[in-house]
């Protein structure tokens, strides 16, 4: 499957859509979820075009990765989300309910979390 470059976060980038930013440089963009879980849930994308972590780490370099998730670590404590402490969650593919197709981490904080998984799942 190719990139999909009419993605909700495609064009979220491309200024097409507008969005609450937190971070912006010239490789990342961070903005507020609209359908906030969390007190705190801000998303962090790359700006390349990657539909989701595995093609992420497969098409990018070592210092481009580094770099994304230093900025994601730098992104959570300018939010303060370091303070009582923060989860982050990124999801690939059909399985792990993945609904936009482009990579992307989510900064959530500002509450006490549950479990990271239903008690009902099975194997």
């Amino acid at each position: 499957m190719s990139y999909d470059k009419n993605n909700i976060f495609a064009k979220i980038i491309r200024g097409e859509i507008p969005a609450k930013k937190v971070f912006e440089d010239e490789k990342i963009l961070a903005f507020y979820d609209i359908s906030p879980a969390a007190p705190i849930h801000v998303l962090v994308v790359p700006k390349g075009e990657y539909k989701n972590f595995s093609d992420f780490v497969a098409q990018d370099n070592a210092q481009e990765i580094v770099y994304f998730f230093a900025k994601v670590a730098e992104i959570a404590k300018a939010l303060e989300a370091d303070k009582s402490g923060f989860r982050l969650i990124t999801n690939t593919g059909f399985d792990a309910n993945q609904t936009v197709p482009h990579f992307h981490v989510h900064i959530l904080a500002g509450k006490k979390m549950g479990s990271l998984l239903s008690q009902n799942c099975k194997n």
